[in-house]
């Protein structure tokens, strides 16, 4: 996951030198807000006579018509516009340079992404925008998945109360980009604060409840309804590489991975028409409990002697309630 340093959160040192600060961090990207306010753009100019480092524009205007030109003469490598300000009619022109993004408050739905899907991003404000230092809305873990899952080709970037525990977090759910402001230069260095947001390791504030994919959306097998077909398909579908087993009450009674599978083929190569549904089923899988933290996570998964790439989530009762999985996180520390 990219950092974008928002850039005006250090209000203490001139412009150059927060620049040459972040520059000298290698930081990924350099966040510029842009409140309706045209001498912004005089201070990308001078930016990049400071940098290299690609500008992550984001722009606040009930206007935006009068800010192409500058776009025009001023390219960023990424501009987002505020959906809550725009036209209903807005349209960037095609001669715009740089990635397209569009901006959303935490009350507004990721569906509003369906008239712009010619944009490459949505960026998510996860605290009140212009609020340095707010704590970053839980019911953004669910935006997140929805858009996700409603607009899979579209990158998911993130604005506000990231620190280091939300920051793994967003890692795990494949958020391509995170911006910092005050969390980043409110640290005894920036790069004190690019280690952290970029740790594997915190302390906890958040529940597994808070960023799990629910049971909604998780590939699940009735017990009821087992047959090998059944559970090859459930997997299949699932693009999980696994699936999970339920009876009727909703209890967790087992789990069927590739791997389970693969094991199971191998026992009976000789005639697969041997194999027996049980070979297929992980009767003890390993499980995350809803009120476990990301630090219990860790544990759990330190503490296993093979290599985890998905969980079950259940309450006390084993009642299964959703999955954690690492593909997102693995593919962004690639």
């Amino acid at each position: 996951m990219k950092i974008s340093a928002s850039i005006y959160s250090d209000g203490k040192r001139p412009l150059k030198e927060v620049i040459e600060d972040l520059n000298s961090h290698q930081v990924d990207l350099l966040h510029v807000d842009c409140n309706d306010d045209f001498r912004v753009f005089s201070d990308i100019q001078e930016i990049r006579k400071w940098t290299n480092t690609p500008i992550d524009l984001h722009i606040i205007t009930e206007n935006p018509e009068k800010y192409f030109n500058e776009l025009g003469a001023c390219p960023v490598e990424f501009v987002t516009f505020q959906f809550e300000q725009l036209p209903p009619d807005f349209k960037i022109p095609s001669d715009i340079k740089g990635k397209k993004g569009l901006a959303v408050i935490t009350p507004t739905p990721v569906s509003v992404f369906e008239k712009h899907q010619d944009f490459d991003f949505i960026l998510i404000m996860a605290t009140i925008p212009g609020q340095s230092g707010g704590k970053f809305d839980a019911l953004n873990f669910s935006k997140i998945r929805q858009f996700r899952n409603q607009f899979p080709g579209k990158s998911i970037h993130v604005d506000g109360g990231v620190n280091g525990e939300v920051s793994f977090i967003l890692r795990n759910m494949g958020v391509a980009c995170s911006v910092s402001g005050s969390y980043l230069f409110k640290a005894p260095s920036v790069g004190h604060a690019l280690m952290d947001l970029t740790n594997r390791e915190h302390s906890s504030e958040y529940r597994i409840a808070d960023f799990m994919i629910p049971y909604a959306e998780a590939p699940v097998v009735m017990e009821n309804e087992l047959s090998v077909s059944k559970l090859l398909q459930t997997v299949e579908d699932g693009k999980l590489g696994f699936c999970l087993i339920c009876d009727s009450n909703q209890k967790l009674i087992g789990l069927t991975s590739n791997a389970d599978i693969r094991r199971g083929f191998l026992k009976h190569t000789a005639d697969f028409n041997l194999v027996e549904i049980e070979e297929f089923i992980n009767r003890k899988p390993t499980a995350l409990k809803t009120t476990n933290t990301v630090i219990d996570m860790m544990k759990l998964i330190r503490s296993s002697t093979f290599p985890i790439s998905y969980l079950p989530v259940v309450d006390d009762q084993n009642v299964a309630k959703g999955i954690i999985t690492f593909v997102n996180l693995i593919k962004g520390e690639l």
